[in-house]
């Protein structure tokens, strides 16, 4: 199944698996290493290589907040004197490890000095004097941006409780983003990072650091202090939220019921089908087909996508396919001129029931279909599953076959892979399986050796050859399943052979003046045109909000019954993190799965911050949502 036909034809040669290095076991990284790691990612995301280096006290505090740190101007001065002209990656590494992350504790005992009442809050008059007035100063445009922030403070009190909460999961968020894109960027994971290098040979510990003359020198003067400022430290939080925007929306039980589907009279309409399927990623990401659609004249258009039932696994262990429920949408966008000039038309907002739809008319010409699901309900299972099930047995005579269960899940893997549902498989839609579990594609000469040894019916491969060409290849491995899991786990099902990572569906395009041709032309990951279309949509709909402080950051929402869909957008020069949080949402689940998150945005872009649905659609809904700029 991870092999092409000609390789299982000709029995000539053992696959590889693309992803057999991710299936081995790595050693777990010693502390040492996870400590310059975790020094490596906060580095990385402020300069592009570990060779540049830190040429303003600006640059060196933005890179201790993306380790997780806390430095106050006390601390910054510490390490940057009057003398300072630069630090290098090692010096980096030093101060961190000098600079312990501020704990909790030490913040709730910083702000509890000011809680006269003991309730957790301290009135904002008594915090603008402490903040203003004495110590470390701060300016009243900055208390003022504390006393706003609105998840924080009510009353005339300013929660220093919630503040420490929301300070620390920021300061780890910080972290965990910089760890995040160090992984997904494989160039960097390559690279030597100062006197360290990403892979340490045979676990020895990394050697000490060379530092620079100037860091150097303040060591020997004892200048590295574990005593913490606690005051400081208190200042410096507070300076970490810039600017905030909250959006609330309340919305009713079954709200969809005003954007309801109606089917039109399709009499003498043609129509077009079209199968998918959504994949779930390692790393949560969606990927999905994407399709090319002409029409060779104006036409009123009839537009639907609903998640495809296989009757294989329907009412499977007495109960309905998971993936059922799984939201779908499709974006249509036109093409002008060429592939890369994509102009967004509409996108499918009208529903009834799991059927998703829109209709209009379009003019001639080609039009790209950009299938889409929030990531609210199709993402990661964590209940483990216990017992793995068997996908080969011998008979009496010691001959190998396919047990039932796996003839089932192929069956409706066969499903589909069927893109046009005519009950066979072309080449097409063949190599789109084989580039999804293999990453290889099948050429005709290969396609060509399938079809003499496999049953086919004008020159595609049915299902019973599809299923033979499984059962072979099975026993080439000798009854081996590993291979044969990583097709599966590839096309979405656990060791239970359960589809619980992927959510094929069905496209239905009618026109009432044209015949409509449709084709799968690629598949895409939602980071892709998807992204670009969603943001277009929310930003042509959606409610705009610029953060208070900050008016270069602007939040836009847009709601359309059944799904809410927040985008940032950033017009500065700089790039700004952004902490989001969803803690008072009632009912609600996001596709970035915790309430309390953070997003960067790169400068003068958009990016898809979140969507939103109910968790049970019976009920009344509530999305309140505060987004913080993080200094």
């Amino acid at each position: 199944m991870t092999t092409s036909p000609a390789s299982n034809v000709a029995f000539a040669s053992q696959k590889s698996l693309p992803s057999e290095n991710l299936r081995r076991k790595k050693l777990p990284l010693t502390e040492e290493e996870v400590f310059y790691m975790n020094c490596r990612a906060a580095y990385l995301t402020v300069f592009k290589s570990s060779l540049e280096n830190i040429i303003s006290k600006d640059q060196l505090y933005l890179a201790l907040q993306h380790a997780g740190r806390n430095p106050s101007q006390k601390t910054i001065n510490k390490y940057w004197t009057p003398q300072t002209a630069k630090l290098n990656f090692d010096d980096f590494c030093v101060i961190l490890r000098k600079e312990k992350p501020t704990s909790k504790a030490e913040l709730l005992k910083s702000f509890k000095q000011l809680d006269v009442n003991d309730d957790g809050c301290i009135s904002h008059t008594d915090l603008y004097k402490f903040l203003a007035k004495r110590g470390e100063k701060m300016t009243p445009e900055e208390v003022n941006s504390i006393i706003n922030l609105p998840d924080v403070n009510a009353g005339g009190k300013f929660d220093y409780i919630k503040f420490c909460k929301l300070y620390m999961m920021t300061s780890g968020q910080c972290l965990k983003t910089a760890l995040e894109k160090l992984e997904a960027d494989s160039k960097l994971r390559c690279q030597q990072f100062g006197s360290h290098m990403e892979e340490f040979s045979e676990r020895d510990s990394p050697s000490v650091p060379k530092l620079s003359p100037g860091i150097r020198r303040q060591s020997d003067q004892g200048a590295f202090s574990n005593k913490g400022d606690n005051r400081a430290s208190l200042l410096s939080t507070a300076r970490k939220f810039k600017a905030s925007v909250s959006c609330t929306i309340s919305m009713a039980a079954n709200s969809n019921h005003n954007s309801k589907l109606t089917e039109p009279n399709l009499k003498d309409w043609r129509c077009a089908q079209s199968r998918g399927c959504f994949f779930l990623e390692e790393d949560g990401e969606v990927v999905s087909h994407q399709y090319r659609t002409h029409l060779a004249r104006s036409s009123a258009v009839y537009l639907t996508i609903k998640p495809l039932s296989l009757s294989q696994v329907e009412g499977k262990r007495g109960k309905l396919s998971r993936w059922l429920s799984v939201d779908t949408a499709l974006y249509i966008l036109k093409e002008n001129e060429n592939q890369a000039n994509l102009q967004l038309i509409c996108c499918t907002e009208l529903r009834n029931r799991e059927v998703f739809g829109w209709t209009g008319e379009l003019g001639p010409g080609v039009y790209w279909l950009i299938p889409s699901t929030t990531g609210c309900r199709l993402r990661k299972e964590r209940k483990p599953v216990t017992e793995e099930a068997q996908l080969v047995y011998r008979d009496g005579t010691g001959q190998l076959f396919l047990t039932e269960e796996f003839r089932a899940a192929l069956s409706d893997i066969f499903e589909v892979i069927d893109l046009d549902g005519n009950g066979l498989l072309s080449l097409e839609e063949y190599n789109f399986f084989e580039l999804r579990t293999s990453g290889e594609k099948c050429d005709e000469d290969a396609w060509a050796l399938c079809r003499e040894h496999f049953e086919t019916k004008k020159n595609e491969l049915t299902r019973q050859g599809f299923m033979d060409l499984n059962l072979m290849e099975a026993r080439d491995l000798e009854g081996d399943p590993r291979d044969l899991w990583v097709t599966l786990h590839s096309m979405g099902y656990d060791a239970a052979l359960e589809l619980t990572e992927a959510c094929p569906f069905v496209i239905d395009l009618y026109a009432e003046r044209c015949e409509p041709r449709t084709k799968a032309v690629r598949m895409e990951a939602s980071s892709g045109q998807l992204e670009k279309a969603t943001c277009q949509s929310v930003l042509r709909q959606g409610e705009a909000k610029a953060m208070a402080g900050c008016e270069d950051i602007i939040i836009h929402t847009r709601s359309c019954g059944f799904r809410i869909t927040s985008v940032i957008e950033n017009k500065s020069d700089n790039k700004a993190i952004i902490h989001v949080n969803n803690e008072l949402s009632q009912n609600c689940v996001n596709n970035r799965g915790p309430n309390i998150f953070a997003v960067e945005v790169a400068p003068h872009s958009t990016m898809v911050c979140q969507h939103v649905m109910p968790l049970n659609e019976r009920q009344e809904w509530t999305h309140h949502c505060v987004y913080s700029l993080i200094s």
